[in-house]
C-alpha cells in the first residue's frame, strides 16, 4: 500500500466506501488510486470505469455488492484521476505502447498482485473499463475469472493483417463525404487538438461535462435508439452528434448546441452538484490527454496506433470462455454503435457456448446506468455472480 499524495484532499463517499493507494511502482510503474469496500480475503471484484470517468463513477454499488460477501476494489485507470506513475506527456510524446490493451490488462494483473490475490472472481468494467474488462477475461481466463461488460459490447480482436484498416478508412472517407460532412467521434478524440479542446471548452469545464453527462443520459429526449443494419457512413449518421459529430465540431461546441433549451438540472437526480464537482476538479487537474491516448491507441485507422492494436494479433481467433453478462441503459446508443456486437455475445466463435448469461436492459438509464440507475444494477450483478 501507498500513502496519499498530499496534493489530494480526500474524497466525499458513502458509507462503506474509502480511498487507498496501491503501490505498483516496482511492476506497472503506477500508484493506483482505489476506491474499496468489504474485507480483504473475501472474493475479489474488480470494478473498471470507463470514460470520462473515474473510479468515483462506482460509488454508488460497491458497497451492496461489498455486503452480498465481496472485497470490491475500484482503480483509477491509467491516465485517470488520482493514479499517478503514468507519463504526463503532450500529444506527440506519447508512446502509444503505453496504452496498448495488453498493457492495460498488465496494470491489471499487477493491481491484483499488489492486493494479495492471484484470482479475480469478477471483473466489471463499464464503457472503455468494458474493453479492458473483457479483454483481461480473454487473455487470462485462469486469472478474471468472469467478466461484466456495461454499456460497451463485446467486440473480438481482429485478426492479421488488419484487415479493417481499409474499411475504417473508408468509414472515415464516407463520412466526410456526406452532407453535412460527419466524423466519428473516436477520431475526434484520437486526433491532436482534442485534448485542448476537452481542457478549455468555451462554456466553463462544468457546464461542458454536465451537458456532455446529460446528452448521454435518459433524461436527453434524443435519445431513442435502435439497431443499426451495417458499418457504413449512412447507419453511423444516424445515431447522436456526440457520436458521429458534425465535421466542423469540437466536442465542447456539439455539447453547447445541442443542450440549448435543456433543463440541467434533470441530471442532477444521479449526479448532484458536490458529485460533479469532483470530476471537474479532477479533470481539471489532470487535463484529458492521458485519458484520451486510450482512443488513440485503440482506434483503427488512426496511423500511429500500429504497434498498440497489433499487440493484440496475438490473441486473434482466441472467444472469450468465462462466465460473461451484459449490463446497459435502454437509452443507450452505446449498445448500438457497434453493429452486431450485442448479438455477438450468441457467436461461438466470439463467446464460448454456455457462457453468455444473457443480457440486462434497464429501463431510465442511459450511457451511465451505473449512477442513474444503480439499484438496477445492482441487482444484475448479483444475479450474474449468483450464476457463478
Amino acid at each position: 500500500m501507498a500513502t496519499a499524495p498530499a496534493a489530494f484532499p480526500p474524497l466525499s463517499l458513502p458509507d462503506g466506501v474509502t480511498e487507498d493507494y496501491i503501490d505498483c511502482t516496482p511492476s506497472c510503474g503506477l500508484n493506483f488510486h482505489v476506491l474499496k469496500a468489504g474485507r480483504p480475503g473475501q472474493p475479489l471484484v474488480l470494478f473498471t470505469h470507463g470514460y470520462p470517468e473515474l473510479a468515483y463513477s462506482w460509488r454508488k454499488i460497491l458497497p451492496a455488492i461489498a455486503e452480498a460477501g465481496y472485497l470490491c476494489v475500484a482503480p483509477d485507470q491509467r491516465g485517470y484521476g488520482r493514479t499517478t506513475g503514468w507519463p504526463r506527456t503532450n500529444f506527440e510524446d506519447t508512446d502509444l505502447a503505453d496504452y496498448a490493451l495488453t498493457n492495460l490488462v498488465r496494470d491489471l494483473v499487477c493491481l491484483v498482485y499488489k492486493l494479495g490475490y492471484t484470482q479475480v472472481h469478477s471483473i466489471v468494467g463499464h464503457d472503455f473499463g468494458a474493453v479492458s474488462s473483457a479483454m483481461a477475461a480473454l487473455i487470462r481466463p485462469d486469472m478474471f475469472l468472469s467478466t461484466v461488460h456495461m454499456s460497451h459490447p463485446y467486440h473480438p480482436p481482429s485478426t492479421p493483417p488488419l484487415s479493417s484498416v481499409k474499411g475504417a478508412a473508408d468509414i472515415h472517407g464516407d463520412l466526410a463525404a456526406l452532407s453535412p460532412p460527419r466524423k466519428h467521434y473516436k477520431w475526434y478524440n484520437s486526433s491532436a487538438p482534442a485534448a485542448q479542446e476537452w481542457d478549455s471548452p468555451p462554456q466553463g469545464l462544468e457546464a461542458f461535462l454536465r451537458g456532455y453527462f446529460h446528452l448521454k443520459s435518459a433524461d436527453w429526449e434524443g435519445n431513442k435508439p435502435y439497431p443499426l443494419e451495417t458499418w457504413t457512413a449512412n447507419q453511423l449518421a444516424k445515431m447522436p452528434e456526440y457520436y458521429i459529430m458534425r465535421q466542423e465540431q469540437t466536442m465542447p461546441l456539439m455539447v453547447q448546441e445541442n443542450m440549448e433549451g435543456e433543463d440541467v438540472s434533470r441530471t442532477e437526480r444521479w449526479l448532484d452538484k458536490e458529485e460533479m464537482e469532483v470530476y471537474c476538479a479532477e479533470w481539471a487537474r489532470t487535463g484529458f490527454q492521458g485519458a484520451l491516448n486510450w482512443y488513440r491507441a485503440q482506434t483503427v485507422g488512426v496511423q500511429d496506433n500500429k504497434k498498440a492494436a497489433g499487440d493484440m494479433w496475438l490473441f486473434a481467433g482466441k472467444r472469450i470462455e468465462v462466465p460473461v453478462a451484459f449490463i446497459s441503459g435502454v437509452k443507450d446508443w452505446g449498445n448500438y454503435q457497434q453493429p452486431g456486437a450485442l448479438q455477438g455475445y450468441e457467436n461461438e466463435n466470439w463467446v464460448k457456448k454456455g457462457m453468455f448469461r444473457g443480457a440486462t436492459l434497464v429501463e431510465g438509464a442511459g450511457h451511465w446506468v451505473q449512477q442513474e440507475q444503480p439499484d438496477a444494477v445492482i441487482r444484475g450483478i448479483l444475479k450474474f455472480l449468483n450464476t457463478l
